[in-house]
């Protein structure tokens, strides 16, 4: 025997509803036991007992690991072996063309594992891809190895970004290191797939795999005995063929994994990737107008200032500032821009802080947000165009060099981000974060096309044209880029530059075409035409006088 209770839990409601509950449980003995207590007092034993809230479950952890992947198809597997095959063939002397070979079957296994999940490409990452093959186009025309580094790096975080997608900030900052998190788990969702081909299509395999044995055989056999049998068959099948020798088999060997598991992790990327934009970024608390507004504008009118100053300058002349000052112009152009590109940084990092702890508990907030940050963006502006002009007089004093092209670069690109904050402003912010991804890929994409190299070399010839100071010992360690520029100097100005670049080609010896960028290809064209005159690195040089090494 037992009783079930109605609602053992609940607490008795107050009010009539006890006191027709009491009635009705009373014995027909117990007329009188009313008279004993308050008809409107209820009882103390049997008062609420008040029951503690249960506590606020723990904040859930935000997970962003990708999904499970679909089974990898037989066609991803064989693009990912082209893919290693060729980079083990192809990459060993150098990175021009073979490049955008590699690309090829890679692009192809992780369009075939996009398909295989259901995903189909997007204008977005469209635009990732494209950008990213068309930065592998810069090691194809210029040999400078600094420039095809940037590009390189570029474009592989342009096809991260690619593969997963996305547009908020954590998205776009994540994303291009994204695909690094498929590296191992690629290659063992490879693995997966080969083992079940293997164990169920064995019979389908087996045959495959010797018809290929078979065919490496006969095309080294027939192809070494036509070489030996004729020479312009040779030359042919030396240009075509890589030269491959047992000393380097394990660099082949390094240059084969890079290729076979890098396509891997793209392709399982591609598959499942992560889901970068599931994490958030907590909001900053808001403060007050007058807490937030008060810095800002005593910043902004610190820059009215010192633009007024330099549209002063600007307008009246140099000449004035530099007799007041005592400084020679290359001083005063030297000085001013390093202060002046950490400005501009420390604008950014400030209207970054200053959005995140905006005031936004009124509609009068934004206003005041916009305007004060709007008029900040404004004269930041003014602070990149007067940078940029120190830089033009400090190359006109000094010179053009790799560094001071790679920081004026970094100043314009940073003055389109500031552009583009302006136009967040006014339009929304939700494309704000893949429009800058966007603009740093086109930015490295121009600077490697323009080839910084060739740029200095033109730059520092029309120098040496017009005042006769030249930096000898620093344009001969250009790289090949920069022959045709210099090839316009007078004898021995000529020799004295071209002779360490063209030592240079001659100890690197021809390589293959897939391995020789246009640049170098025209170097030697120009130094086989004119090579420079023998001796040129010797006592000729040394005495061109102290005023060519300015």
């Amino acid at each position: 025997m037992s009783e079930t209770p109605a609602a053992p839990a609940t607490p008795e409601p107050e009010g009539p509803a006890p006191r027709a509950r009491a009635t009705t449980d009373a014995s027909p003995s117990g007329p009188t036991a009313p008279k004993d207590a308050a008809p409107d007092r209820k009882p103390a034993g049997l008062a609420p007992i008040p029951i503690p809230a249960p506590p606020p479950p723990p904040p859930k952890l935000i997970d962003f690991r990708p999904d499970d992947p679909a089974p990898i198809r037989t066609a991803t597997l064989w693009a990912a072996l082209a893919a290693g095959i060729l980079s083990m063939v192809l990459l060993g002397e150098g990175l021009a063309v073979n490049g955008l070979v590699v690309a090829v079957p890679a692009t192809l296994a992780v369009y075939f594992a996009g398909r295989r999940a259901g995903r189909r490409p997007r204008s977005w990452a469209l635009v990732w891809g494209l950008g990213g093959l068309a930065l592998l186009i810069v090691p194809a025309l210029h040999a400078a190895e600094w420039p095809t580094f940037f590009a390189v790096v570029a474009a592989l975080a342009a096809g991260s970004l690619a593969l997963h997608g996305g547009r908020s900030w954590p998205a776009v900052l994540l994303g291009p290191i994204g695909v690094l998190t498929s590296l191992v788990t690629g290659p063992a969702w490879a693995w997966q797939g080969l083992r079940e081909r293997v164990g169920g299509d064995r019979g389908r395999l087996v045959p495959v795999l010797r018809a290929l044995v078979v065919a490496t055989v006969l095309l080294v056999v027939f192809g070494t005995l036509f070489a030996g049998a004729d020479a312009a068959f040779a030359d042919l099948l030396g240009a075509l063929v890589p030269d491959v020798s047992v000393s380097d088999g394990p660099w082949r060997i390094l240059l084969f994994a890079l290729g076979l598991f890098g396509t891997l992790a793209a392709a399982r990327t591609a598959a499942a990737p992560a889901r970068w934009d599931r994490v958030q970024v907590p909001a900053g608390r808001a403060r007050g107008r007058v807490e937030w507004a008060l810095p800002l504008v005593g910043l902004v009118a610190l820059f009215a200032v010192f633009n007024a100053v330099q549209l002063a300058v600007l307008f009246g002349g140099y000449d004035a500032v530099l007799k007041e000052t005592g400084q020679t112009y290359a001083q005063y152009a030297r000085q001013g821009f390093w202060q002046l590109l950490m400005a501009t940084l420390l604008t950014l990092l400030v209207i970054v802080l200053a959005l995140r702890w905006a005031p936004r508990t009124r509609s009068s907030d934004r206003t005041l947000v916009r305007g004060v940050l709007g008029t900040l963006c404004a004269l930041a502006l003014v602070v990149v165009a007067s940078a940029v002009r120190r830089m033009d007089m400090y190359v006109e004093a000094y010179g053009l060099t790799r560094l001071r092209i790679s920081v004026l670069a970094m100043e314009l690109w940073l003055g389109l981000v500031i552009v583009l904050i302006i136009a967040a402003g006014v339009w929304g912010a939700r494309w704000l974060p893949r429009a800058v991804a966007a603009s740093a890929v086109a930015g490295v994409l121009v600077f490697g096309l323009a080839s910084p190299d060739a740029l200095i070399a033109e730059r520092n010839v029309e120098r040496y044209e017009t005042t006769g100071r030249f930096d000898l010992p620093y344009a001969r360690g250009l790289s090949a880029d920069a022959v045709p520029a210099l090839d316009r100097l007078e004898e021995p100005m000529r020799s004295c530059v071209l002779w360490d670049i063209k030592e240079g080609l001659d100890e690197g010896g021809r390589l293959p075409w897939y391995a020789t960028s246009w640049g170098e290809a025209e170097a030697r064209r120009i130094l086989d035409a004119r090579p420079p005159v023998v001796g040129a690195d010797g006592p000729a040089c040394g005495e061109l006088g102290p005023e060519y090494y300015r």
